[in-house]
């Protein structure tokens, strides 16, 4: 076995061991489980552990014994968001009030990663039917960031980017209706990919629909793009989902930027909060991306109120969720989802497909704005992250000011978006931009993000060294 502990490596760096004989994947797997039992008392970080996980590593260590691995993940560890259905497990999703049933078919992204071999540890935990930002839910409490037990990991995907973040394995799949992947990534100095709708299947629809997908949170864009490809590929109970593309989504991936127009964008409809911090955090990798050659200019795309679009799509949601839970389990859930549902229940149909037109609208305002640019530029999050123990006051306002207004307009526009790490703040805290590229275009944002990440190096020494014993 090398020195390095293998629960500090990326996937890439794992697979080039087990080809080599130098390591293998229960040897890997043992040394995530003991982080596991270390770290996850304080971290709470899984809904759900994998009993199966040590058999399905050594079935991976045959074969590669053998020489045969079944796909290009084989023997790497990786974990669930528990929004997702994985067969043998019941899909929690957070509540109290959801059914106990295990799951009898994976969702396709969790076929896509078992498929190629991954050993899928558990389940990790979500705020409630993925509401909000706040990592914490009634059914698991609270789930905290490894950098700092204090704060939020973020949401709703809080168990992924915890896990991540504490090298609970390489591989997390999150899920983003409004920011649900890059906002815990960026919380927890971790690459989150939003893909483009469609790219990633998705079966059955959860309460956001249409503007949600599933996405890769890994420590590295390189193990993101290995991992997309896994995730990405058709299947027929998405009657959504693209044609197959079944390429390597690292080719091409460190081309680099040199000539290509990026737009640092600062407006979304409104102005989002950002603090000091994020507002040199942005700046800064925009002198990354100039320094590698792309041009680099401050514009604005011109698109409607998000707010007022998502605002009524997430509520209307919401409203949907609670009217489909029966009456005296209503009181089992997060109070903050249930008045925000309540606010939205009376929504007229004619309110409702005005924001539907709005949001074509800025989506086809995005459309236009990658007429004149290759990528886009913006901060991610308003903040670091937050306190964990935060109460939730005002959701429908937090919604815009603390928890989402960099990242829900491009599931409005069903852009690719990639938050990618890029700096610690004076508190030791990751800080990240969004790297945006036009519908369908996800090999460029993965292009994009890879040069900001070359130029940064944020160092996983730090994280490893941040969390307590």
């Amino acid at each position: 076995m090398p020195d390095t502990d293998p629960a500090l490596m990326s996937a890439e760096t794992l697979l080039g061991l087990y080809a080599r004989r130098r390591l293998s994947p229960v040897e890997a797997l043992k040394s995530v489980m003991e982080r596991v039992a270390r770290y996850n008392p304080w971290v709470n970080a899984f809904a759900a552990m994998n009993p199966q996980a040590l058999r399905a590593a050594g079935e991976s260590e045959a074969r590669w014994a053998a020489g045969r691995p079944i796909g290009p993940l084989d023997g790497v560890p990786a974990t669930v968001k528990d929004l997702l259905n994985m067969a043998g497990f019941p899909t929690r999703r957070g509540s109290r009030t959801t059914d106990t049933t295990p799951a009898t078919e994976d969702a396709p992204a969790v076929m896509g990663l078992k498929e190629s071999g991954a050993v899928i540890i558990g389940k990790t935990t979500t705020t409630e039917f993925g509401w909000k930002s706040p990592g914490d839910c009634p059914l698991h409490g609270i789930t905290r960031n490894p950098w700092n037990p204090q704060r939020t990991p973020g949401g709703s995907s809080s168990g992924a980017g915890a896990a991540g973040a504490a090298c609970f394995g390489p591989l997390h799949v999150g899920t983003d209706a409004g920011g649900s992947i890059r906002i815990p990534a960026a919380y927890c100095g971790l690459v989150g990919v939003k893909p483009s709708f469609g790219r990633i299947p998705q079966w059955p629809l959860g309460a956001f629909g249409h503007v949600a997908v599933a996405g890769p949170m890994t420590r590295t864009v390189r193990d993101a793009a290995l991992m997309f490809g896994a995730m990405a590929r058709h299947d027929i109970r998405d009657p959504y989902a693209l044609p197959d593309d079944p390429r390597d989504w690292r080719a091409g991936i460190e081309d680099g930027v040199a000539g290509l127009r990026v737009a640092v964008v600062r407006r979304m409809g409104f102005e989002p909060p950002l603090d000091a911090d994020g507002a040199a955090v942005l700046d800064g990798a925009a002198r990354m991306l100039q320094e590698q050659g792309a041009i680099v200019e401050e514009a604005d795309p011109g698109l409607p109120d998000t707010r007022a679009i998502f605002g009524r799509v997430w509520g209307v949601a919401l409203s949907r969720v609670l009217a489909a839970i029966p009456e005296e389990k209503q009181a089992l859930l997060d109070a903050g989802m249930v008045d925000v549902a309540r606010r939205n229940g009376a929504m007229s149909a004619v309110d409702y497909l005005a924001a539907e037109a709005m949001r074509l609208e800025a989506a086809h305002a995005m459309a236009r704005f990658h007429q004149r640019y290759d990528l886009v530029l913006t901060a991610c999050t308003p903040t670091a992250a937050f306190a964990a123990d935060q109460p939730t006051v005002q959701p429908e306002q937090a919604l815009w000011r603390d928890w989402a207004p960099w990242t829900f307009a491009f599931n409005l526009t069903r852009q690719p978006s990639i938050s990618v790490p890029v700096a610690l703040d004076g508190e030791g805290m990751p800080r990240a931009v969004q790297v945006v590229a036009a519908l369908y275009r996800d090999d460029m944002a993965f292009r994009g993000a890879r040069a900001l990440e070359r130029a940064a190096t944020l160092p996983l020494a730090d994280l490893a060294a941040a969390q307590p014993a």
